[in-house]
């Protein structure tokens, strides 16, 4: 696993810095505020999925569901019952965690492609829920209306406010992915994606490091739903699909099964990257998945993976 330690430290301020006055810099150019909103909210998807697929080594397919759970209980709370936004997300986090834990039940007898399978049938049973759920749910019209959050009085009425507060949340889960990464959590993880009879022999609790690793991952998820309801005010079953599940996996492996600062690279290139090739037409997504392929046929490890993993090892061990 690599957290943020591959980064030097003037290269951390450097990026903070900058991406700080991106909305000085874009000034009232909507659109890019927006495509980089995006890239905030699927910052904090593919970290926690990498926690899942890439630190414990279980495939998990239907991400996304957790994901349509957050945004569904804020939006539901803020509609129906008139709830404010900062109410909902520890509910949010809460519940999307506990059906985390759910889901990851059958990892403590399944594994591999069969816990694949299961997470892709979670997702899709969560789609045809919030389809079929009329009464609670609202069914296919979604729900509409979600009003903007509010803190001391200054509602989040302006792309630069929901800027700032995604800046924020993907932070918060950098910063705890980072953490994990390096603690006795993310060690047992590891241990558990490398040889699940090896680390069992070692007295680690295998299933409750699954367990963790589900949760958690989903807690995360369920938060950047929270965030994304109330920022798109319109929430339907359509905005959950494996596809998005798909797009987060991408994402992880992209930047490197494993490593923390490789979703994140993972996460920007993947939303920037259709958005600038938009001058092309049709033939955008052709040329983004060859892009893909070739990339991932030159570098399997993806983009902040193996490679660079071992040559900071080298460097720290070096440098002590």
């Amino acid at each position: 696993m690599l957290t943020t330690a591959g980064l030097p430290l003037w290269g951390r301020y450097l990026l903070v810095g900058g991406w700080l006055l991106v909305p000085l810099l874009l000034g009232k150019w909507d659109y890019g505020l927006h495509v980089l909103i995006m890239v905030g909210v699927y910052v904090v998807l593919a970290l926690s999925l990498n926690l899942v697929n890439g630190m414990a080594g279980q495939l998990n397919l239907g991400h996304a569901a957790f994901f349509g759970i957050g945004s569904y209980i804020t939006a539901l709370l803020m509609v129906e019952k008139a709830w404010p936004f900062w109410a909902t997300l520890p509910l949010a986090f809460v519940i999307s965690g506990m059906f985390g834990l759910l889901v990851g039940l059958p990892a403590l007898r399944v594994s591999g492609d069969y816990l694949g399978i299961v997470t892709l049938g979670f997702g899709e049973i969560t789609r045809l829920v919030l389809i079929n759920w009329i009464d609670v749910t609202h069914g296919p019209m979604g729900v509409p209306g979600i009003p903007a959050p509010t803190l001391f009085g200054y509602a989040f009425s302006s792309k630069a406010a929901y800027f700032y507060l995604v800046t924020l949340l993907a932070a918060a889960t950098w910063w705890v992915m980072d953490r994990l990464a390096v603690s006795k959590i993310g060690l047992e993880m590891l241990a558990l994606k490398e040889d699940e009879r090896v680390a069992q022999a070692l007295g680690i609790n295998v299933g409750r490091v699954k367990l963790q690793a589900f949760a958690i991952g989903a807690c995360f998820a369920g938060l950047a739903g929270a965030f994304y309801a109330v920022y798109i005010s319109f929430i339907s079953p359509d905005s959950f699909l494996f596809n998005d599940s798909a797009v987060i996996l991408c994402m992880v492996v992209l930047g490197g099964m494993g490593s923390v600062l490789g979703s994140v690279v993972g996460a920007v290139i993947l939303i920037i990257a259709p958005e600038g090739l938009r001058f092309l037409g049709s033939w955008r997504m052709v040329l983004y998945g060859i892009l893909l392929t070739v990339m991932m046929v030159r570098k399997p490890s993806g983009i902040w993976g193996l490679e660079r993993r071992v040559r900071n090892a080298i460097r720290l061990t070096a440098g002590g």
